[in-house]
């Protein structure tokens, strides 16, 4: 009797968590997207989530269209930016698996008539951004020309191949936009195709993407949700509070293998799924290779993986990623078998810094293996000058604590790119204390002090840099600028 008494109470039991286990996520999803939408002045988004293959979670948020009050839809298009990268990533792959390409092969054995400098510098090298090569978006700006285009003499193609190395090959990272041009035209010659057919062949038709498609500013396109920012400036004049205005870009061809997409959370989640499921490599060991670390020349790993600039590699929870414009952002855990793709119409939104509490929402182990992610919860409540108490105190709990050192760089630079230079300090002063043999951080640290108007302070931070790494050009052209 007793026996049969402690079987029923289980059952009820049960039966009482059961609604518990059942319950969705999605009403906290709600609360916590309309509270960031809110927080940041996100005028429109969309979020997809996968779980176990499948979309768990498609929703659409705010406004599509602020001037004719037009509601995100599914339909709804948004530009993802350099999150193109990882589509221009898994074309390379493709072209790896079927003996086209070597990873480790120089870019002169693809294509001709490269300047001598570049050609050298392998196709890895060119996916996570250690190839030294100068920037075509820097080089646009000399000329005047805001479109990253090849062709014409004078152009900023021309011009970019003019220009001296940034830095010794292999030895620093730079995000750069040159590197994601070479990739493309190595993926049209080795295709016969234009690259953008190549993409829309071998992965947008086979994932199921229709709406997917290049384009920027200019182009009419079916609901496409025009991106906004906020400006404390206008027509040279400062502003006493930030206005929301459009924002305008352009796109030339040649730059579309790194930044020229726009696409819907739910065909996202769609591409996850198919890159996933071997729809687009045929072996599990090139996906292997693209969320592999490749090496710098003291053997030391890239903060990127091949064509994938968010490589979280962790103990639990592994992620990995892109993020767009600081207006979109997915990331994907292998071994949780869940995905999460957040887009925005808001340049400065940056989802990827909230991605991970998102995904919190449907693993709550996911925010707290990620230190970043943990700092910016603590001090958002309790100010960013606590930055080393808090760090200090997590040591305490756990001595593996470590935040990522270009994980810091690049939280802190997103908070300057919206003016919250204060913040931004305190993280780049955070990780000098936690990096002090970095070139890199003491440069980082130096930007933000010349910023804020502590020049001596700035002085004494690139003199730092230069001294760690005499091959660090910008450091010295920002010493000549502090001391002229």
């Amino acid at each position: 009797m007793k026996k049969k008494k402690t079987i029923v109470l289980l059952c009820l039991f049960i039966l009482a968590l059961k609604p518990v286990f059942a319950q969705s996520p999605e009403k906290e999803v709600d609360k916590f997207v309309w509270r960031q939408m809110k927080e940041l002045g996100i005028p429109g988004l969309q979020v997809a989530v996968v779980k176990g293959g499948k979309i768990a979670l498609n929703k659409s948020y705010g406004y599509a269209n602020l001037q004719d009050s037009v509601a995100v839809s599914s339909k709804s298009l948004f530009a993802i930016n350099s999150c193109t990268k990882v589509v221009t990533g898994v074309a390379m792959m493709q072209l790896v698996e079927e003996g086209k390409v070597e990873l480790s092969a120089p870019v002169s054995r693809y294509l001709d008539g490269l300047p001598a400098s570049w050609q050298p510098v392998t196709i890895i090298q060119l996916m996570t951004h250690i190839s030294g090569l100068p920037d075509i978006n820097r080089a646009a700006n000399m000329v005047g020309n805001t479109m990253t285009a090849t062709g014409k003499e004078g152009s900023a193609w021309d011009k970019v191949q003019k220009l001296p190395m940034d830095f010794p090959t292999g030895e620093q990272f730079s995000y750069n936009q040159t590197n994601g041009a070479l990739l493309g035209m190595i993926i049209e010659k080795l295709s016969g195709k234009p690259f953008p057919q190549v993409f829309k062949e071998r992965q947008f038709d086979v994932a199921g993407m229709p709406r997917t498609m290049f384009g920027d500013s200019r182009n009419v396109i079916p609901h496409f949700a025009p991106t906004y920012r906020y400006t404390k400036e206008m027509d040279g004049k400062k502003l006493k509070e930030p206005v929301l205005v459009n924002n305008y870009n352009e796109f030339a061809p040649t730059s579309w293998a790194g930044s020229g997409l726009n696409s819907t959370a739910e065909e996202m989640a769609k591409w996850v799924i198919a890159l996933q499921q071997g729809k687009f490599l045929k072996t599990k060991e090139a996906l292997q290779t693209m969320w592999t670390p490749a090496k710098f020349n003291n053997g030391s790993p890239t903060s990127w993986t091949p064509g994938w600039g968010i490589a979280k590699i962790r103990a639990k929870h592994r992620a990995f990623g892109m993020s767009g414009g600081g207006r979109s952002a997915f990331l994907i855990y292998p071994d949780d078998d869940l995905a999460v793709i957040v887009l925005t119409n808001l340049g400065g939104s940056s989802p990827e810094n909230f991605i991970e509490e998102l995904a919190g929402l449907y693993n709550p182990d996911i925010p707290a293996s990620d230190p970043v992610t943990l700092l910016r919860v603590e001090l958002n409540k309790r100010g960013y000058a606590k930055a080393m108490e808090v760090v200090n105190e997590q040591k305490k709990k756990d001595p593996a604590f470590q935040p990522v050192e270009h994980e810091l760089n690049d939280w802190a630079y997103r908070m300057m790119s919206k003016g919250q230079d204060k913040e931004a300090l305190e993280i780049f002063k955070l990780n000098v204390s936690l990096f002090p043999d970095s070139w890199n951080v003491y440069d980082s640290y130096g930007e933000v002090l010349w910023k804020v108007g502590q020049k001596e302070e700035a002085i004494k931070m690139y003199t730092k840099s230069v001294a760690l790494n005499p091959d660090n050009q910008g450091g010295k052209r920002s010493l000549q600028q502090l001391t002229k």
